[in-house]
């Protein structure tokens, strides 16, 4: 007798039960979506409160030397993405994305607790520089894996024909999380004195984003299983996979990402420390201008995905790359003294940033196979956000530090460079089922 599948049971891949439907799917994007919004809100606060930070938890006798000192463990938190990326993205690939996007949660919601409560320098010396460096690590490890699960999580759910608008979310929750940082750092400057910002306002975010972190876990519980991920558990073919196949896809998806990381945190992580620390600008309206200009960006990401679901995803790709390198140097000289400058310039590069990042989601997903999906991406997007994105503000500050502000232009467009490059050179899959991937 035949053991070959048939009906309906084939058609799942073996299971017997329906797939989720499409409303369940919305509401697991929305799940999913909500607790994304709250860990890079968790992780960007830190970026926004970088220069009080840097007054308590270092040394105080060079101030150049400690805002050099919290923007290189900003770098560092990066520098553990890799390791998270490939750790929870094999846990990903076993056991389930759903498992990792709650366990992810909770540590980035302990890491946010500890900087909060934390002592200062002030009260026991290097260990709070230590400590902080800890806690960095923590949420850094835990948001490699984080991030390379919803970029896979979210393509899974999505229908193959609005894989770029549906993945476009995965942004909107990445400048939703940092535009809500950058309100609650304006609340805080308005409604206090530096001197109460400084010496326990900085607290604040911290512990805020750790309390609004336990609402989060109540909808993930909720989000169903990755279908595409339970038909290839469930399946019975198990080909191996070409080892050449998946570091080619490893190394374009590096490249790709070189250029946009670099740019996205350039303009969402420094561009206000650049405007309050060199051109004398105020904090509070720093903070309020970086938010309007990423609230204006996040509202251009459902269009850009909806286009790459028309056009396709190496077109857009390709507009980035050349409109980035054409425009960081004349928007940075455009900043100055005035919130506008800063406005208008944030507002532009964002909104380029914007076409890309919406498409990150879908375009990476469908370039891994489902069975190393997450493992790929979490090693090669943590890889190229930690050695490019991370680095960003550092040496976007030591630059001017040394007079040489230009260089990071010139950085920033050389990576855009490589972006272009690797799209170039990557294969259209717009519109694919990711079992063919």
């Amino acid at each position: 007798m035949s053991n070959a599948k048939t009906g309906p049971e084939a058609a799942t891949g073996g299971r017997t039960h329906p797939g989720p439907t499409l409303r369940s799917r919305r509401k697991s994007l929305f799940a999913s979506t909500v607790g994304n919004v709250l860990e890079w809100y968790e992780w960007s606060a830190y970026a926004v409160f970088a220069p009080f930070i840097a007054t308590v938890m270092f040394s105080s006798s060079d101030q150049v030397s400690a805002l050099l000192s919290t923007l290189a463990v900003f770098a560092v938190g990066f520098l553990m993405r890799p390791l998270g990326g490939i750790v929870f993205g094999r846990i990903a690939d076993r056991r389930g994305r759903k498992f990792v996007l709650i366990t992810t949660m909770l540590m980035m919601a302990g890491g946010s607790l500890v900087i909060g409560l934390m002592p200062t320098y002030a009260s026991i010396g290097a260990w709070a520089s230590l400590l902080l460096l800890l806690a960095r690590m923590a949420q850094g490890f835990a948001h490699g894996g984080e991030s390379a699960t919803a970029n896979t999580y979210v393509a899974e759910i999505a229908p193959s024909e609005s894989r770029g608008l549906w993945g476009s979310i995965v942004f909107v929750a990445i400048f939703g999380g940092s535009a809500v940082a950058y309100s609650v750092g304006g609340a805080v400057t308005s409604l206090l004195s530096d001197g109460a910002v400084g010496q326990w306002g900085w607290r604040i975010p911290f512990v805020f984003g750790a309390l609004l972190a336990l609402a989060a876990l109540y909808l993930r519980r909720s989000m169903d299983e990755s279908e595409v991920f339970s038909d290839e558990k469930s399946s019975d073919e198990a080909q191996p996979l070409p080892r050449k196949q998946v570091v080619r896809a490893v190394l374009l998806v590096i490249t790709m990402t070189s250029g946009i990381t670099g740019a996205h945190y350039t303009w969402t992580s420094y561009v206000s420390t650049y405007a309050i620390t060199q051109k004398g600008m105020d904090a509070g309206v720093a903070y309020w201008c970086s938010v309007a200009a990423q609230c204006i960006a996040l509202t251009t990401l459902p269009l850009w995905g909806r286009i790459s679901d028309k056009i396709g995803r190496r077109p857009m790709m390709l507009t980035f790359a050349a409109l980035m390198i054409a425009l960081q140097i004349p928007l940075t000289s455009l900043i100055g003294s005035e919130g506008w400058t800063l406005l208008v310039a944030s507002s532009v590069a964002l909104a380029v940033v914007a076409i890309p990042g919406a498409l990150l989601s879908a375009t990476m997903s469908e370039t891994f196979p489902t069975r190393v999906r997450t493992q790929g991406i979490g090693f090669a997007y943590s890889v190229s956000v930690a050695v490019f994105g991370g680095t960003a503000p550092y040496l976007n500050q030591l630059f001017n530090e040394y007079g040489v502000a230009r260089l990071s232009s010139f950085y920033i467009m050389l990576l855009c460079s490589f972006t272009g490059i690797a799209c170039y050179l990557m294969r259209e899959t717009r519109g694919i089922h990711l079992k063919d991937a």
